[in-house]
């Protein structure tokens, strides 16, 4: 996470805080307005609307103005090539299916990586107006209460934790045996959180994430701000999860080992 030297690291840092401010000018205004949806997929419903394509393109717009050379990788418009060996991984809404449904459990992602993995990260829900950020020497939130700073969850039994995924199906019938085998070991599961489970996670709220089919535009921003606020984020093998694919976030390295034995034992 300390791999940029601190003028970058600040200038990566505004950089992703004028990202999220362009997002959620162009989101807002959608927002609970009856707005209608195109489905990407060819089965099922996989859906993009104009609040996704545009937040994207304002993203796309503050980049070529403040940071021109860096790549780019964007779950509407694709990749584009830079040369300084950073990429700005953009999901310019996290959870379409809950923006479309009124919810406000959506959110912006931003991150950075650079040929090790991500380097910084943000999460920003406009309608509640909290922003989730992690990266060098940061690890903070601000909200409708103001800013503090982010720490995750300290260890607890696995039979004391509170265990959030998206969709209740996960993935294949290995994986949701996986997830619900660790899950008749917590407390308490919750679902169709999207990346505002990885915010509560980073916010010292829960114990772990888990979830399979990711992508990277999914996944790269909540590593940073969860990593940041102490946590661990891995793939089911416990190797790098910011490909995307298979993901275990846990506040701690202890309920992340409770977790990984589990789902370790989970076949494709």
């Amino acid at each position: 996470m300390d791999r940029l030297p601190p003028p970058l690291a600040a200038e990566l840092i505004g950089t992703a805080r004028a990202l999220a401010d362009a997002a959620r000018g162009a989101i807002l205004p959608h927002f609970r307005t009856g707005i209608g949806a195109e489905n990407k997929a060819a089965e099922g419903f996989d859906p993009v609307t104009l609040a996704d394509r545009a937040a994207e393109e304002a993203m796309r717009a503050v980049l070529a103005e403040r940071r021109p050379d860096d790549a780019i990788l964007g779950e509407e418009f694709g990749r584009e090539t830079g040369t300084t060996g950073l990429t700005w991984v953009l999901d310019p809404i996290d959870g379409t299916r809950a923006f479309l449904a009124g919810t406000p459990t959506w959110g912006v992602l931003i991150g950075v990586t650079d040929g090790d993995g991500p380097v910084l990260g943000l999460i920003d829900q406009p309608y509640i107006g909290e922003r989730f950020e992690g990266g060098p020497g940061l690890a903070r939130m601000d909200g409708p209460f103001g800013e503090r700073l982010l720490a995750t969850r300290a260890p607890r039994p696995l039979s004391e934790a509170l265990v959030f995924t998206t969709f209740p199906e996960v993935g294949s019938a290995a994986e949701r045996a996986g997830f619900e085998a660790v899950a008749r070991r917590a407390r308490l599961t919750r679902y169709g959180m999207d990346c505002y489970a990885y915010a509560l996670l980073a916010a010292g709220q829960i114990d772990l994430v888990i979830e399979a089919g990711l992508n990277a535009y999914d996944i790269v921003a909540p590593i940073a701000v969860i990593e940041a606020a102490g946590g661990v984020v891995t793939d089911w093998q416990g190797g790098p999860a910011h490909e995307g694919g298979r993901v275990l976030a846990a506040a701690n390295a202890a309920i992340h080992a409770d977790a990984l034995a589990i789902l370790r034992e989970a076949g494709d």
